[in-house]
């Protein structure tokens, strides 16, 4: 009876420790690798990139006060964020990135950008892309010569009230001084239809309006389905989007590197091209992207185009307020 009974206890015993085994194990296979990213503002392609074991977090980082959208952000491993949140970003809360032997991936463009930041802040952003401003214009293909050559066209008479801007004083500032003209911004501004970044192709495509400035991997799918509209990126040059991957985790990095490695698949580069996502890498294919002869291909900037962009660094909070003060100061003529 007491044989009996000890082999009925060694048999719960060992029912108990098959059962954690089988705890631990389901626990260390579902551990999946989380990425959060504001995920209307990335192409399929790129997302197509993310490991089967990697969940993608979906964060609004405009409301990153918000409990729901900090949690995303602390419980994850990896952030994708684009320039205009950078100053958001707390960076004590994120490794050293670029120590990876990443930074020799970079071509020379991303670089100047890293030096331009605070250290603090240049260790820990890795450049993952950069999304070129394009012009779109609607039923107007006689400007599409001149919106080649310089921004001077947003000017004509007949776009007045027309034109559909970024809700960035920044960028429609920036490019205010890349026009041949006395008070270019005010005469800018009232070129205006409106200035909306959350759904300027739409009112594009359905209002009156005959232009929209939009980041290229924005429109670039409406391009192929509605023959009315013609894409333009001026040989002056465009505002840049970059990109950014930081690393709140300490797991093996051999995970990240494979997933950069993996970027530089022709296919995959083709494809993020193709969706207006540049990789800022430092690949031959990667640097082919950046050559195009305008001539050839009106579906991508110009060599001369992208040797002419650029781009916006992070500015402090006084900066900024003068900026709005001379933007509200600005007279519509």
């Amino acid at each position: 009876m007491l044989k009996k009974y000890s082999s009925r206890r060694q048999f719960l015993n060992y029912g108990k420790l098959s059962l954690l085994f089988l705890i631990n194990s389901c626990s260390n296979t579902s551990r999946r690798i989380r990425i959060s990213l504001q995920s209307s503002f990335y192409p399929k392609s790129l997302k197509d990139t993310f490991p089967s074991n990697w969940k993608q977090e979906n964060t609004n980082f405009s409301k990153l006060e918000l409990e729901t959208y900090a949690k995303k952000i602390f419980n994850s491993d990896f952030i994708l964020i684009n320039d205009g949140w950078i100053n958001k970003i707390n960076f004590e809360s994120f490794q050293n990135i670029n120590n990876l032997l990443l930074n020799e991936k970079l071509n020379l463009k991303s670089k100047e950008y890293l030096n331009g930041l605070k250290e603090y802040q240049r260790n820990k952003l890795f450049p993952i892309g950069v999304v070129p401003y394009a012009v779109i214009l609607k039923n107007n293909k006689d400007l599409i010569y001149d919106a080649r050559k310089s921004w001077d066209f947003l000017l004509d008479e007949k776009l007045k009230g027309k034109v559909i801007f970024p809700e960035s004083p920044r960028i429609i500032m920036s490019i205010s001084k890349r026009i041949n003209a006395k008070n270019s911004l005010s005469k800018l501004k009232s070129q205006a239809m409106l200035f909306d970044d959350q759904n300027p192709i739409n009112w594009l495509i359905n209002s009156k309006a005959s232009v929209a400035i939009i980041p290229y991997s924005l429109g670039v799918r409406y391009l192929k389905v509605d023959s009315r509209l013609s894409i333009v990126f001026p040989d002056k040059g465009v505002p840049l989007i970059w990109n950014f991957l930081l690393s709140k985790s300490k797991i093996n990095n051999q995970i990240l590197i494979d997933w950069i490695k993996s970027f530089e698949k022709i296919s995959t580069i083709d494809k993020l091209a193709n969706q207006g996502w540049y990789l800022p890498f430092n690949n031959p294919y990667s640097r082919s992207k950046y050559n195009i002869n305008n001539k050839k291909n009106t579906f991508a900037p110009s060599k001369i185009c992208w040797e002419n962009s650029w781009s916006f660094l992070p500015i402090n909070k006084k900066d900024k307020s003068n900026l709005e003060d001379f933007w509200n100061q600005s007279l519509i003529p």
